[in-house]
Parts: C-alpha cells; sequence; structure tokens
C-alpha cells in the first residue's frame, strides 16, 4: 500500500501547527521589518540633521563654490583669523570650519584646505567639499595655462557601445547587469532554501529517531516512503512559511512606511544630494529607459518555468542528503563531519556563477558547472538570463534528476539502516558498508 500521501499530510501538518514554527513564520518578517525601519529611520534622522559649515577663504577664490544645499547652509568668514574663527565657529556649535588658507604660489592651492570640527566629520561631506575645491582648482589651473574651459568642457564626449548579435538582437550593458540580479537572485534563494529547510528535514529525522517513534512507523512504512514523505511535507511546510513572510513582509512595509512615517528608502540613499541631481539628470533618465527595456528583453517565460523546475529538483536533491545525514546520526553534533561534503558543492557554485559567469556566461567554465548535478541549480539559473539553448536546460535538468533519482536510493539505503542504529557515531566507511544491505 502505498502510504505517502498519508506521510507528507502527517508531516505537513506536524510542521505547520509546531508553536516554534508558528511563531518564527510570523515573528520572522516582524524583526526583519522591524530591524529594517529601525536602520532606515535612524539614517533619515542622519540626513535630515541640519548642518552649518563655516567657510574663512583667505585666497577669495571659492566665494561661488559653495551653495547651500537642503540640510547643509554655508557660512563664509571674512576680517577675521584662523583662532578667532575657530573660538567663533565653536562657541555656535556649528559642524565645522573649513580653513583655505592663503598661498603665495596658487599651484600650492591644493595643500593648503583644512577641515576643523569637534567629532570626525562626515566622509561624505568631506568628499563633498574636495571635489568642490578640486573643480575650482583645476579650472583656475586651465585658465592659468591660457586653455579655453567652455571649450573643454564642450569637447567632452560620452560614448556608449551598442551591442548587437548576429542574429540581430540587441542588447546593452545594462541588460547584462539585470541578468545578473536575477540569475543572482535566484541562485541565492535556493541556496539559502537548501540551507534553511534541509536542516529542518535533517532535525526532524533525528528528532524521531531518538524519541523512537520511527520504530513504530518503519513496521508498516517502506524507508524510502518516509523518507520521501518528511522531504516533500516540510519543503511544502517551508513554501508555505516563506509565501507567508512574503505577503506579511510586504504588509509589514507598507504599514511602517504609511503610518510611522519612516521612508525606507532612506537605509539606501545617504548621499541625498548626489542621487537627485543624478536622478534629475537627462543620462539617468535615459538609463532608466534602457532598464525598462532591458527588463523587456529578458527571457521571462524561460526564466519562471526554469526556476520552478531546477529550483524543485536541486532542493530535493540536497533533502535527500539531509535525510540521510539524519538517519546516520544520534544528534546533530555527529552531523558536522557530514555537512562539509554537502556544502562545498554549494558555495562553489555561489562563486562560480558570481565570479565566472558574469565574466563569460557562455564558457568552459560556467557551462561544465551548469551541467554538474550538485552545482547545475545554481549556476544554470545564472545563465538562464544570458540565453541558454533549451536543449542544454533540458540536458541539465535531465542529469539533475537522474542523480535525485539516485541519490534517493543512496540515501533510502542509509536510512533503512541508519534509523535503527543506536549508540555509535558512523564513519564513512560504516556508511559505505550500510549500502549493501
Amino acid at each position: 500500500m502505498n502510504h505517502l500521501p498519508l506521510i507528507i499530510k502527517r508531516e505537513y501538518l506536524t510542521k505547520i501547527r509546531n508553536k516554534s514554527f508558528i511563531v518564527m513564520t510570523f515573528l520572522s518578517p516582524m524583526i526583519m521589518i522591524g530591524l529594517i525601519a529601525l536602520v532606515a529611520y535612524l539614517s533619515q534622522i542622519n540626513n535630515n540633521q541640519d548642518r552649518t559649515i563655516s567657510i574663512l577663504d583667505e585666497t577669495g577664490l571659492f566665494s561661488d563654490v559653495f551653495t547651500d544645499s537642503e540640510h547643509i547652509q554655508y557660512s563664509y568668514l571674512s576680517d577675521i583669523n584662523l583662532d578667532i574663527a575657530k573660538e567663533l565657529v565653536n562657541s555656535k556649535e556649528e559642524y565645522g570650519l573649513l580653513y583655505i588658507e592663503k598661498s603665495i604660489d596658487s599651484s600650492q592651492l591644493f595643500d593648503s584646505a583644512k577641515f576643523y570640527s569637534e567629532d570626525s566629520p562626515s566622509l561624505t561631506i568631506i568628499s563633498s567639499l574636495e571635489s568642490k575645491i578640486e573643480k575650482k582648482l583645476t579650472d583656475l589651473k586651465l585658465i592659468q595655462d591660457g586653455v579655453d574651459i567652455e571649450k573643454i568642457r564642450a569637447s567632452h564626449t560620452r560614448i556608449t557601445i551598442a551591442q548587437e548579435s548576429f542574429q540581430g538582437k540587441q542588447t546593452s550593458k545594462i541588460d547584462s547587469y539585470l541578468k545578473l540580479v536575477f540569475g543572482g537572485a535566484a541562485g541565492y534563494l535556493l541556496f539559502m532554501f537548501i540551507i534553511i529547510y534541509g536542516n529542518m528535514i535533517m532535525r526532524s529525522v533525528i528528532e524521531e529517531k531518538t524519541s523512537r517513534i520511527v520504530e513504530i512507523i518503519i513496521s508498516s512504512v517502506k524507508p524510502i516512503q518516509l523518507m520521501m514523505g518528511k522531504i516533500i511535507g516540510t519543503s511544502l511546510a517551508g513554501v508555505t512559511q516563506f509565501i507567508i513572510w512574503i505577503i506579511l513582509g510586504g504588509v509589514m512595509l507598507f504599514i511602517v512606511s504609511a503610518i510611522f512615517g519612516v521612508d525606507l528608502m532612506q537605509i539606501e540613499t545617504p548621499q541625498q544630494e548626489m542621487i537627485q541631481q543624478a536622478i534629475a539628470s537627462s543620462e539617468a533618465q535615459n538609463q532608466a529607459q534602457e532598464l525598462a527595456t532591458a527588463f523587456l528583453n529578458l527571457p521571462l517565460l524561460n526564466l519562471f518555468v526554469a526556476f520552478l523546475f531546477f529550483f524543485l529538483a536541486g532542493f530535493l536533491l540536497y533533502s535527500s542528503l539531509y535525510a540521510a545525514i539524519g538517519a546516520a546520526v544520534d544528534n546533530e553534533t555527529d552531523t558536522q563531519q557530514f555537512m562539509m561534503p554537502i556544502i562545498m558543492p554549494l558555495i562553489l557554485a555561489v562563486y562560480v556563477g558570481v565570479f565566472t559567469v558574469i565574466e563569460d556566461p557562455h564558457g568552459t567554465v560556467s557551462t561544465v558547472f551548469s551541467f554538474i548535478p550538485l552545482t547545475s541549480p545554481v549556476v544554470m539559473l545564472m545563465r538562464i538570463p544570458f540565453g541558454v539553448p533549451i536543449w542544454e536546460q533540458v540536458l541539465s535538468l535531465t542529469l539533475l534528476v537522474a542523480t535525485f533519482v539516485f541519490t534517493v536510493w543512496f540515501a533510502a539505503k542509509i536510512y533503512r539502516v541508519g534509523i535503527l542504529m543506536y549508540g555509535k557515531k558512523p564513519s564513512y566507511k560504516e556508511l559505505f558498508k550500510w549500502l549493501r544491505y
């Protein structure tokens, strides 16, 4: 009799009814969104802090360089020496004093600026001040050399090399970046899913083994059915938890942003002035248009279908290995010696994807690792946005599924013997012996 559906149902219901599972399902997104909101709120407070910077310019060359922004005001000082200026700024508790010393040789002005403050100044502000001074000194140097600055500015030319395949398909650099983001997100999601829920499967097997419940279950259920039921049931519970995280996280993001007035984008935009100027530029608008075009150029249907199949097959492959480890040991401490051979291919796949696929998605290294079953779920998902022939995807998926079937047989052999073994720490040699039973 096929008890697999009953085992899947039991495993699924047991997981989702577990108190710790319920608590973490609802508490995890709250903690995550809370931390994001807190960091965004603190960043917003920091970015919205009004600062006054006094400028003592003995050269008189920078009177038109520093202009007020939304949260930074510049105050020019004149007819006082440096010591008095420092005392004045310190007494007013201003952010700092920018002192530009007069130099006999204008070519030495690059080394004549100093910034005085009570505390260490912001790197962003210092970089902004340096950029303004450097631009002014560069213009002055060009003028002294008899160069027409306007002609130089007019001669500045930007070029974007158009990219097109021999079949006439047009692409751009933004296409490559967007493809890397999609592929990287898919590969990283699979990596994290395997780590989190693979360990959950392993702990579930260990828990039943140590509680001796499995001795009763195994009397009427085949080991391979029990193992597959655990893998599929726990996987469904993980998918349920993940979907709840996404929905609950999205709702909480909206609530935090709308009700509490926290701009969550503040966590990503500490240099507001620079970003606002970039957005307002025509170049940024053109790039936004290119980004939209690049998104439409992605093989979205292929990405979606391939993600489902490779994600499912890859997770099942590694889950069977986690289940076999859980059956072979009595506690989580003993799992460490078996975890490294499982984790290493995953880490290798991520490194190959990040450092190889973006540079040469169709090169030998990327192609080979996209066919190796232990790395193909991550590497192939990162290659597909760059355009992988369907036959390569089918071949890679076929090898992955075949390896999964073999791994299930292999894990079931260990599972059949291991779930009834207690009190002895198994070695690799003993695991190979179990395969012959």
